[in-house]
């Protein structure tokens, strides 16, 4: 029991923290890149996605170990044999999805509740970042495509200086 706990405690350590990096790092990156503000949703995607499949790798390869090695519990459902089978099986824990053609037996139980309990926390952060970045590059590009249809070829005062708010705001952002 106490080799549950223990690995239950260090896998939701390992997961915060690798979920807090990645998405850190994409918090100091996103105003960085040069590329188009809406394309930078997508790179926010591809970082969570990442972190999300390491997260859930992490999981796999305790499940394997602990069934494996430490006879702590087992997969039941149907045959588990490579680990393969546990990535899935950590895949749709993690997702609560939940299938149903595998279930945990013995000490695998609460490590499957953790992971699921895990995962939504996750992935509702991820959601929660993505809104946020979402909210700030889409922002700025619908005012950047906003801009350029008012001022379109127009000498006015007034699209002199949005043509130089928006030069400022380009290049903060970048």
């Amino acid at each position: 029991m106490l080799i549950e706990i223990s690995a239950d405690f260090l896998l939701t350590l390992f997961t915060v923290l690798i979920h807090y990096e990645a998405l850190r790092l994409a918090s100091i990156s996103l105003p960085r890149l040069t590329i188009p503000a809406r394309s930078r949703i997508v790179v926010v995607i591809g970082i969570a996605l990442i972190a999300h499949m390491t997260e859930i790798t992490l999981y796999a390869g305790v499940f394997y170990y602990l069934a494996k090695y430490a006879d702590l519990g087992t997969i039941g459902g149907q045959p588990v044999e490579t680990f393969y089978d546990y990535l899935y099986y950590s895949l749709t824990t993690y997702t609560t999805l939940g299938i149903g053609d595998y279930y945990p037996l013995g000490g695998l139980r609460i490590l499957t509740g953790t992971e699921s309990l895990v995962g939504l926390v996750m992935i509702t952060w991820s959601a929660s970042f993505t809104y946020l970045a979402m909210e700030k590059f889409w922002g700025l590009h619908s005012y950047r495509d906003n801009l350029v249809d008012l001022c379109n070829g127009s000498t006015t005062n007034y699209c002199f200086y949005h043509r130089r708010i928006n030069a400022l705001l380009i290049h903060h952002f970048r």
